[in-house]
């Protein structure tokens, strides 16, 4: 693969090339929004470990005979827990943190 081409592109390139072809949202920095995106990925967790769940019922039933869909539903089911439990341990040190701050 050729890379040459790709030696003058910078993350600010490409964040504003992403914006004006409307492939990423506007950057919307409020609490609000930020609350949202946080709920939606618990969201995301909750889905996959509820998909892992019941793809280990149908294995366990013989209704699925391929366990190769077994484990990729288990794994991604971890890496998004193992994600969502190092994002909240961050924001409870953050938290932490502005509460050991002294005004």
């Amino acid at each position: 693969m050729d890379i040459t081409q790709l030696s003058n592109v910078s993350s600010d390139y490409l964040n504003t090339f992403a914006k004006n072809r409307s492939l990423v949202e506007n950057e919307d920095d409020s609490f609000a929004s930020v609350f949202s995106a946080a709920m939606q990925s618990v969201g995301e967790t909750n889905d996959l470990q509820n998909k892992a769940e019941s793809e280990e019922v149908r294995f366990a039933l013989g209704e699925a005979e391929n366990t190769h869909d077994l484990l990729v539903a288990e794994t991604k089911a971890n890496i998004a827990l193992q994600y969502t439990v190092a994002v909240r341990d961050k924001l409870i040190d953050g938290y932490k943190e502005l509460m050991q701050m002294s005004i």
